[in-house]
């Protein structure tokens, strides 16, 4: 009979002993390895502890808004013209300006140029977008913002403040700074000539969502806004979410087409696909696209944007159901994630991997 209120008898005596044992294996000379390993938990599980607490700051407190606004003075110190040279793509009446702010964040006007309408994304530092505005000579009338990182959103205020009759769209789930139109998944956005639908892709934040341009309306490619979601060769860390949300995520943007635009929300080209290159480094279409990069990078210029049908080739994290990476990372699922661990896991070791890699 079970003591009331404590386990069987039998079984605390077990747990004391396997208490007693750790403690002298820990004390003992041969317990180096053990006590490194008991040393690298804690350490570990505290840094994902300070994480969350500083996490949890910088969404929910003033505190995460006087940081963005450090970040900001320091990049328009450092580079007074941005941090890359871009180019502005232009189709049948639309044009896809990026423009390069903070260290290494992209925003975007998209301009109707008949009507000269435009619609920015993720506007966080104003005054580069005002500026962009002002040399096209175009009327905002739309901020889309992906979600409520201040590096993504830091412009809605301003921005809507000098122009009055712009709206600010986002995910009512996401907290977005001055939002005034909540977007739903599948929900679109009309200016002028442009038709933008939202795409609700959760996990970095609970309310993230990318944007998709619709190409049929002006004869040209479809073009996806990103934002944290997925990068050239990358994607965006799981902070909200699980990894199984994130490939869900993920998977909706492998739903689209081959020829679809990616604007990232940040330049991280070349670090992503030295980490692509780890995982699998007999990836040809990856050491091409790495070559013309390094190339770009070298002069300081975009990498954006990047197509859909290239990402499937070397972006490892569109990859978790290739046999080739299952292959290069070890034993992994089959197409279903019977035999081994699931795509979701395949996501997460990929995670953790390109967090090694980078603390080298």
């Amino acid at each position: 009979m079970a003591w009331q209120g404590w386990p069987a008898p039998g079984l605390w005596v077990a747990g004391c002993g396997l208490l007693l044992l750790a403690f002298v294996l820990l004390l003992s000379p041969r317990g180096r390895r053990a006590r490194w390993g008991l040393r690298g938990l804690l350490m570990t599980r505290s840094r994902r502890l300070l994480f969350r607490i500083g996490y949890s700051l910088y969404t929910r407190t003033w505190l995460g808004y006087l940081f963005y606004r450090q970040q900001l003075r320091r990049a328009r110190n450092r580079y007074p013209k941005g941090h890359s040279k871009t180019q502005a793509r232009l189709f049948n009446g639309v044009k896809v300006l990026p423009i390069p702010v903070l260290s290494d964040n992209y925003s975007y006007l998209v301009i109707d140029t008949q009507a000269r309408l435009a619609v920015a994304v993720d506007p966080s530092d104003p005054r580069a977008v005002q500026a962009s505005i002002e040399k096209e000579g175009v009327t905002l009338v739309a901020i889309l913002c992906t979600h409520k990182h201040w590096d993504h959103s830091g412009g809605n205020r301003d921005l809507s403040r000098w122009h009055q009759d712009c709206r600010v769209y986002g995910s009512p789930q996401d907290g977005i700074p001055y939002l005034t139109h909540p977007l739903c998944h599948q929900d679109v956005v009309s200016v002028g000539r442009l038709q933008i639908r939202a795409l609700a892709t959760p996990g970095h934040t609970q309310g993230h969502l990318v944007y998709l341009l619709d190409g049929e309306l002006y004869k040209g490619p479809s073009c996806l806004f990103s934002g944290d979601l997925l990068f050239l060769s990358g994607c965006g860390r799981t902070f909200e979410g699980t990894a199984e949300t994130m490939l869900s995520s993920l998977d909706t943007v492998l739903g689209l087409g081959d020829d679809t635009l990616l604007w990232p929300g940040h330049e991280y080209a070349e670090e992503n696909l030295g980490f692509a290159g780890v995982v699998e480094p007999e990836n040809l279409a990856r050491e091409r696209k790495m070559q013309w990069v390094q190339r770009q990078r070298m002069e300081r210029k975009s990498t954006c944007p990047s197509t859909l049908g290239e990402e499937r080739a070397y972006n490892p994290f569109l990859r978790t159901h290739c046999l080739a990476l299952q292959e290069a990372l070890g034993p992994g699922p089959g197409p279903t994630g019977d035999d081994g661990c699931s795509r979701a896991q395949l996501l997460e070791e990929l995670r953790r991997l390109k967090d090694t890699h980078k603390s080298k």
